[in-house]
């Protein structure tokens, strides 16, 4: 801020005011599971495993608590209240709320989704505290070397209208230094104009007891299958596809028990499910239910509900399938979860058999063993064992229960 100053033509004094204002009206905390390691040295001192420190400076001084470790949601709110109730912040504040600068610094090993979940907690922490963080930084300015860590620091932006607007200004002066990666701030282009919208559409929660159960026994079964889901995926990389797909189902599941799904409406329940996917699932098999889930809604627009028999449901599922087909190269013998999505749409289609469907899906995962990987991280990992496609096994427990249900 004051080299931003300086930059603008500020006289020597003015650069010392405002740095001296920076200074006295800055507050920082920090917190760490274990100290730095020096380079040539090692560690000086180490925590316990479940222990982390609050106060650990940069030099790997000690804090001035060590405690149990404690979940980010709990952790994070108490060292913003730590700072917002300290007697320095409330002397210079004049124990009055208003706007701040909020910066989260990565002490040096924690990882961007860690720094990410911190920097969204503490926003939310400074809010709930009652000032306004309009401005928020959030990277690796000042570590300790590898310390696994964070530090939080909310600095007071001045209470006029035109010394705040001055004071974040320079704050938005670009720089280019190692130490201070300044992220240009600009205004939300979103658009805010409501008839530019479109028409809304209100569609109203309603139960139905053969959805519900649908629902709930391909919870059951997903929650079932996981762990082989997970260690199938472990095998070829970072084994998440059990999880991603528990996410999803979870999500479903819990929107069905608290009555939040249109369960009357075939083609606004699968929309809306489809939403739940998008939201709670990651990875590539997230998005690929996803959009499968909303051309099958497409698709049963122009299905009368009464007429929902096994074999329109396949032929609908093919319908569905062409969709999908429109945003994926992936194809039947390719290695996905296809193999086991395709067969169960045909069979169904041209049966109205739900058994043979699952029949037919189960030998298309089992037949992902032999085959050759066209698609995925499969792709260029080289395959040791003869194992199944981790998101063919994890739709059969989704079509297992389905189907189960429904007999």
């Amino acid at each position: 801020i004051a080299g931003a100053m300086a930059v603008m033509g500020g006289t020597l004094d003015k650069v010392k005011e405002l740095a001296e204002y920076t200074v006295k009206h800055t507050f920082t905390i920090g917190c760490a599971l274990n100290a730095a390691s020096v380079p040539g040295i090692g560690m000086p001192r180490s925590l316990e495993d479940n222990e982390m420190e609050i106060g650990m400076g940069i030099h790997n001084e000690p804090g001035f608590e060590t405690k149990t470790i404690e979940p980010a949601r709990v952790l994070v709110p108490s060292l913003v209240r730590h700072i917002v109730d300290s007697l320095p912040f409330k002397k210079v504040s004049g124990g009055k709320t208003g706007r701040v600068v909020l910066l989260v610094n990565n002490l040096g090993a924690t990882s961007n989704i860690e720094m990410g979940l911190v920097t969204k907690l503490a926003t939310e922490a400074t809010r709930d505290a009652g000032f306004d963080p309009v401005r928020i930084f959030s990277g690796t300015y000042m570590t300790g070397l590898a310390m696994p860590g964070i530090s939080i620091t909310l600095t007071l932006v001045p209470d006029g209208e035109i010394e705040g607007a001055r004071f974040l200004a320079l704050v938005d002066q670009p720089a280019f230094c190692s130490g201070w990666t300044n992220h240009t701030h600009v205004e939300d282009a979103g658009c805010t104009d409501e008839a530019a919208q479109g028409p809304a559409t209100h569609v109203m929660p309603a139960r139905d007891a053969q959805w519900e159960s649908v629902i709930s026994t391909a919870y059951h079964s997903v929650v079932s299958a996981e762990p082989e889901v997970t260690h199938l995926d472990q095998v070829m990389g970072d084994g998440d596809c059990g999880q991603v797909l528990l996410s999803g189902a979870t999500a479903i599941f819990e929107a069905s028990s608290s009555a939040q799904l249109p369960l009357n409406d075939p083609p606004a329940a699968l929309a809306r499910i489809s939403s739940l996917v998008e939201d709670a699932m990651g990875g590539t098999s997230g998005i690929i239910y996803c959009l499968f889930l909303d051309g099958l809604a497409q698709q049963l627009h122009h299905v009368d509900s009464s007429a929902l028999t096994p074999r329109v449901w396949g032929k609908t599922m093919l319908g569905a399938l062409e969709t999908l087909y429109q945003y994926t190269t992936a194809r039947p013998g390719h290695r996905t979860l296809i193999d086991a999505l395709e067969p169960f749409a045909r069979t169904l289609e041209s049966t109205g058999s739900l058994a043979e469907a699952l029949e037919a899906a189960i030998k298309g995962a089992d037949d992902t063993k032999h085959m050759l990987p066209k698609r995925g991280r499969a792709v260029y990992v080289q395959q040791k064992e003869n194992l199944a496609d981790a998101g063919a096994v994890g739709l059969i427990s989704v079509l297992k229960g389905i189907v189960s249900a429904l007999q």
